[in-house]
């Protein structure tokens, strides 16, 4: 079997945390389970760009027991966790190109290995696959069912080929999924992040004043963990209703120009490039750390950093590199990479269970639409919302009310009222 991994001598501490993970993931066993007795996937090859850890073997897991050759790859260079890519080798028999570490051309030639094997379905976290797809490899669209997408970034990315007219296959946007970025979003971002900083720094974040950039539900999330942990935190946002809406949930809201000089901690969750660029780092504290929780390492500005550093020293903690501008020290983790993935373990397994039975499901939705899909970015269906969110109630032993007929009717009438 074909594949591109560490060290495979990692695979018995791979499995374990694999296994671990499965405990926490209720919702997507049982999907597993179901897939494996009605093999809704047989004889699809699935291609797979995404984080590479024991959540997202899980979801390996659960699309090969659905009938599908499943091929998965790193869509991040820093997030692979290499004892989980080789137990999906040696114990679940899954190809994997992956490394932690992997350089930019190592990270590109496996996405190569993927679409080498002529995949009919896709599954990306950040539209790196897709992208390439449609720029190297146009001639195997024709075979390509369609493909799903789990980050924002991801999203936003392929949205803009849809506008332009470039998309040529039908995604799947499971990002935008309620029982997805509601979650994952807000509650997964917001303490793996705070994880990654507080593994890679030992900081105290009582009484840190900590910037966090865009406030939509990572932001969020951030936002309300850190607060949690007694940080002073400010927001910076180029969206007017949702700076309103942080300066209501109680943060201070101001321009990233004039956060620079407050912040202890900063962190940048906007999905967009130059969040943190020259003229910040210049105006900041003597000891300010500086991350990235987007997809993308491109919101700080790290070349711009490197430029105007009287001096660089790398790897002062595991994760951290310190940079001296104008005699003050700045901290820059995970090299402007996800942070809680790079410096951390990535988000927590429980809250993953919603996203990656989201993703399975739409994954077997598209899989089975019959005509095919026109090349188009689609919401994932109700139905597919309401049975994730309902397993997953009934795994926390959580029931809900129903409505009676009589309260239908009112709901459903314009007759009835005051």
């Amino acid at each position: 079997m074909q594949s591109d991994v560490t060290d495979m001598a990692l695979a018995a501490l791979g499995k374990k945390k694999i296994e671990w993970a499965d405990r926490e993931m209720p919702v997507l066993s049982q999907i597993r389970a179901r897939f494996e007795k009605e093999q809704p996937l047989k004889g699809k090859v699935l291609a797979a760009c995404l984080h590479v850890t024991a959540e997202t073997a899980n979801l390996v897991r659960a699309l090969k027991a659905g009938g599908a050759d499943v091929y998965l790859a790193a869509s991040n260079p820093l997030s692979t966790q290499d004892d989980v890519a080789a137990s999906l080798v040696a114990d679940y028999g899954i190809s994997v190109f992956a490394k932690k570490g992997e350089t930019k051309e190592e990270f590109f030639a496996h996405i190569d290995a993927l679409i080498s094997k002529r995949p009919t379905l896709t599954m990306d976290d950040g539209a790196d696959l897709v992208s390439t797809i449609h720029t190297k490899y146009p001639e195997l669209l024709d075979g390509i069912l369609g493909g799903t997408e789990e980050t924002t970034t991801g999203v936003v990315r392929l949205r803009a080929m849809q506008k332009a007219g470039a998309l040529k296959m039908p995604i799947a946007a499971v990002n935008d999924a309620k029982t997805k970025n509601m979650f994952d979003n807000r509650y997964g971002t917001g303490q793996s992040t705070l994880d990654g900083i507080v593994s890679a720094t030992d900081v105290l974040l009582a009484g840190k004043t900590f910037v966090i950039a865009g406030y939509g539900w990572c932001g969020k999330g951030l936002a309300m963990r850190a607060k949690g942990m007694g940080a002073n935190v400010i927001v910076t946002e180029i969206d007017a209703v949702k700076a309103l809406e942080a300066a209501m949930d109680g943060f201070r809201v101001m321009p990233m120009d004039d956060a620079a000089a407050e912040g202890d901690i900063f962190c940048t969750v906007t999905g967009n490039k130059d969040v943190i660029v020259e003229r910040h780092f210049k105006s900041m504290k003597n000891g300010a750390i500086v991350c990235n929780a987007g997809h993308f390492d491109v919101e700080v500005d790290v070349a711009a950093l490197k430029k105007i550093a009287e001096k660089e020293n790398k790897g002062v903690r595991e994760f951290v590199d310190e940079f001296i501008v104008g005699g003050k020290r700045i901290y820059l983790l995970a090299e402007g990479r996800l942070v809680n993935l790079a410096a951390a373990e990535g988000h927590p397994a429980s809250v993953m269970d919603m996203s990656f039975a989201t993703q399975a499901l739409a994954c077997e939705w598209m899989a089975t639409r019959s005509p095919r899909l026109t090349s188009d970015v689609y919401a994932v269906p109700e139905e597919i919302e309401e049975s994730v969110a309902r397993m997953k109630l009934a795994s926390m032993n959580i029931s809900v009310d129903s409505l009676s007929e009589s309260q239908k009717k009112y709901m459903a009438s314009w007759q009835e009222g005051t």
